[in-house]
């Protein structure tokens, strides 16, 4: 049942994560979820949006670490960690997350103001330049929120393991 706990705290997490995020980055630049992705939901409510997208996008990497996550810290004979001992480490990550997100969402801004980076072919055709630097704000502040999610997930497993007492 523990497992299940973990894995349900993780998937949970992320998903609170992943609509918190959505609700900033749909107000930066609601042409982000409108334009260039999948017409999910028909609506232009950057709360709407933030609401959808933020299940749909952020469950299964939840799923993922959960389930990495519920192995390291129950599987096998060594002394077995709550689901309540590993929300401390969760919250850790989803800050490191966060502050991740907005260093790397003002990185692209800036770098795209200033004519160091360009968007994509498809975004600069398709999106007028006064949007550039806050598509590249959100493109920024999305990935590397999955990229610390997998990065520092995997880390956070590993650690976790370590935690737990050797038999010996």
């Amino acid at each position: 049942m523990e497992s299940l706990k973990i894995i349900a705290a993780c998937i949970a997490a992320a998903v609170l994560y992943g609509i918190l995020l959505d609700q900033f980055t749909t107000r930066i630049c609601l042409e982000y979820f409108t334009v260039f992705h999948p017409p999910v939901f028909p609506t232009q409510s950057p709360t709407l949006l933030a609401f959808g997208w933020g299940v749909i996008a952020t469950w299964w990497m939840g799923a993922f670490v959960g389930i990495l996550l519920a192995l390291s810290a129950r599987a096998g004979s060594r002394p077995k960690l709550s689901a309540s001992a590993v929300l401390p480490p969760i919250a850790k990550l989803l800050t490191t997350m966060a502050v991740s997100a907005f260093l790397a969402g003002l990185l692209g801004f800036v770098l795209t103001k200033r004519g160091a980076i360009y968007p994509p072919a498809r975004v600069s055709y398709s999106l007028s330049p006064s949007l550039h630097a806050r598509f590249m704000a959100d493109w920024y502040a999305h990935i590397a929120s999955y990229a610390v999610a997998f990065f520092g997930g995997i880390t956070l497993c590993v650690m976790q393991y370590r935690r737990r007492p050797s038999d010996s």
